[in-house]
């Protein structure tokens, strides 16, 4: 048998300066985009040892806000939920903001990790996201909807992901270029 709950009482009533303030709340929470976590990868590691074989498991995981912050993780553990949790622990250490135009990228650019060998290239609304694999997750996770890609190097999603995240490290919007430059 359910026992009956206490209910609260309320004996205030909301003026409409209340109300205000809780539609403004609900506004700017509406706003903030919630962060979206995507798991990449996961590879099974096997040690031999004496007494046979032990295995772990690699994470890779990303996390980005889809407003142009975007952060790479790598977890390692004995068990697959805490390599996860691990690496998104890391990711959201190793975030990163880049410029988004237009929802896409400033200029074209490569990006290189180890034998991955990334190109971006800025393409017009409507194209869409042309990308596959560990690129696409980082790209959609950052809030990218309209870029050309090709990976020209390794497709190891490991060394793919961590080329994007190269490139979007090194973009630049005109100002920042011209001020490097010392033009006006």
């Amino acid at each position: 048998m359910l026992k009956p709950q206490k209910q609260l009482k309320t004996d205030k009533l909301t003026t409409a300066q209340d109300k205000d303030q809780m539609d403004q709340t609900e506004i700017t929470l509406n706003e903030e985009k919630e962060e979206q976590t995507v798991v990449v990868a996961i590879n099974r590691v096997t040690k031999v040892v004496k007494g046979g074989k032990r295995f772990s498991f690699a994470a890779l995981v990303v996390v980005g806000n889809g407003n142009g912050t975007v952060g790479v993780g790598l977890g390692k553990s004995n068990e697959v939920q805490s390599a996860i949790q691990k690496g998104t622990s890391e990711a959201k250490k190793s975030q990163i903001t880049f410029p988004v135009l237009d929802s896409t990228i400033p200029h074209e650019i490569e990006g290189h990790f180890g034998a991955g060998h990334v190109w971006m290239k800025p393409a017009m609304k409507g194209t869409g996201l042309k990308a596959g694999g560990g690129i696409r997750a980082v790209l959609e996770a950052a809030g990218v909807k309209n870029l050309l890609t090709k990976n020209l190097g390794a497709h190891n999603a490991f060394n793919t992901v961590y080329a994007t995240f190269d490139a979007l490290k090194r973009l630049k919007t005109q100002e920042e270029i011209r001020k490097i430059r010392g033009e006006k």
